[in-house]
């Protein structure tokens, strides 16, 4: 019997839902938790997805540790908290090509593909949807540069450790996509408070009309 679970690497606790799984099988929750914490360590502060292979006769069971989602890598990567919910509008980073190749060996494997151009894309695909922006440049276009070879001399090389000139320098391009999209956040809050100030308003420009429609209707009292 197989159950699959998604943890917090190294720190999977007890709860309803893990005990609503695997407390119907009579199973050591502690010995699982201890054992899952064992082999998701070096994926702490990640959600890792994990197998519980269960032999339901003795009670024994295997734990088998799949690569986090390729959003939670980029996360963890780049010290981002989350993604951006405004993709193609707000970016939350810029990041160079070598680290992606890093996670796309680790991703690889679960993706079923031995063409490793196939997985970095799907890693630079993850940027996009999550609003990073690599090499400086929209992800679609970086996928578009792999497929034309341009990034051959270093996936050949294997490099996942980009040079500290080249992150200085996407960090000061960053700095530059900031100060335009801070100018697009402040003309969205400007809009929202102007959109706030007129539903605010609206309710005490009708009432004067209301109190002489209400007037109009009211019946005529006979003398």
């Amino acid at each position: 019997m197989q159950i699959k679970l998604l943890v917090d690497g190294g720190e999977m606790k007890p709860g309803p839902a893990i005990s609503q799984k695997l407390g119907p099988l009579g199973l050591n929750l502690g010995r699982i938790i201890s054992e899952v914490n064992k082999t998701t360590s070096s994926f702490k502060g990640i959600k890792v997805p994990v197998t519980l292979d269960i032999n339901t006769k003795t009670k024994d069971f295997t734990v088998k540790v799949f690569t986090p989602p390729t959003s939670e890598l980029l996360k963890k990567e780049f010290s981002l908290q989350k993604g951006s919910q405004q993709p193609n509008k707000i970016k939350v980073a810029n990041v160079p090509i070598e680290p992606l190749i890093k996670i796309a060996k680790m991703k690889q494997q679960d993706m079923y593909t031995e063409n490793f151009k196939s997985a970095l894309k799907s890693v630079i695909g993850t940027c996009s949807s999550l609003g990073i922006l690599v090499e400086s440049k929209d992800p679609k276009e970086v996928i578009s540069e792999i497929e034309d070879g341009k990034y051959d001399e270093i996936i050949k090389a294997g490099n996942e450790q980009a040079p500290q000139e080249k992150i200085a320098q996407l960090a000061k391009d960053f700095e530059q996509v900031k100060k335009s999209q801070d100018a697009y956040l402040k003309e969205l809050e400007k809009k929202a408070e102007e959109k706030a100030a007129a539903a605010a308003a609206a309710p005490t420009a009708a009432a004067p009309a209301a109190t002489e429609a209400k007037k109009e209707e009211a019946p005529v009292k006979k003398k």
